[in-house]
Order: C-alpha cells, then structure tokens, then sequence
C-alpha cells in the first residue's frame, strides 16, 4: 500500500460535526489500534497512518507532503445531494468566506507550493443533521458510518 494518511477533522463535541473521529475510531478498531478521543490515535508511522484535528490548518502541509495517498474525512451539510461524498481532490487555492476554514484541495496546493508534493487527494465527507453540544452521532448521521467506513477502505484497498 501506497505510504498513507487519513485525515479526519471537526469537533466531536458537536454531535454530526464529529463524524470524522467516529469514522477513524471504527477503522482504527478494524485495524487493531487503538482510539480515544482524548489521546487521539495511535500515529506510530503504520499505514495508513491516522489524524484526528479540529479543523485544517496551513501546518499540516508539511505532514501531507510526506504521503502519497491523503484521504480528508469530514461532516457536510444538505448543500452537498449525497449522504456520503467521496470526490478526487485537484490541489488549488479555494477561497473561504470563512477566516478559519481551509479546505482540503487548499492544504494540497500549499504542500505542492511549500514541498513539491503531489498526494493523491480524496475528500470524504457524511452528512451531519444534529450539531448540538453531545459526543454522540444523530441516528440519521450514525447509520452511514458503516458505508463510510466501507468506502474508506475501498479506496485503502485500490493500487
């Protein structure tokens, strides 16, 4: 397997918006590693190699620079049609009306500008519905980890 990181992002005290952690906590689980939300995941240089951040920052492009594969897992909203939105990253600047959100196709473009890498990138992301203050999913978000999960390893297991 291509040398590997998945990055998950978002709050896990926001219910749906912490979809991302219960992804990597179920594939950490599969893989027999360990996962606590406090201590975060076992980073011990196995591949794939799992992060957990609350949000993407112009920092992490020198820890992306040094994989060949990058997978960002996160929550969307309705303004995406699909439950579950697997897309290839192209890396290039994509502005935010946010100050505080970089996007993942953004984080690449920064490793490529700063480094010269070229991960092949994929954004999945699972629609969040509830984001109140909890650590536990919504039922509607809950049922689709396992389909993200699979899709997830899909994608792990392709050349």
């Amino acid at each position: 397997m291509k040398r590997t990181l998945i990055i998950g992002y978002g709050n896990v005290d926001r219910q749906d918006d912490g979809i991302a952690w219960h992804v990597l906590a179920s594939l950490a689980g599969q893989l027999g590693r360990a996962s606590e939300v406090e201590s975060g995941f076992d980073f011990s240089g196995k591949n794939p190699e799992l992060m957990f951040v609350l949000q993407l920052m112009p920092e992490l492009a020198e820890t992306v620079a040094q994989y060949e594969r990058v997978c960002f897992v996160d929550a969307h909203t309705g303004s995406v049609p699909e439950e579950i939105h697997a897309e290839r990253l192209i890396p290039e600047y994509q502005p935010s009306p946010f100050t505080h959100h970089l996007t993942a196709a953004t984080l690449l473009a920064i490793s490529h500008t700063l480094y010269g890498s070229d991960p092949q990138g994929l954004l999945l992301s699972v629609r969040g519905y509830e984001f109140g203050f909890d650590r536990s999913l919504s039922a509607a978000t809950a049922r689709l980890l396992p389909q993200a999960v699979t899709q997830l390893e899909q994608w792990l297991a392709q050349p």
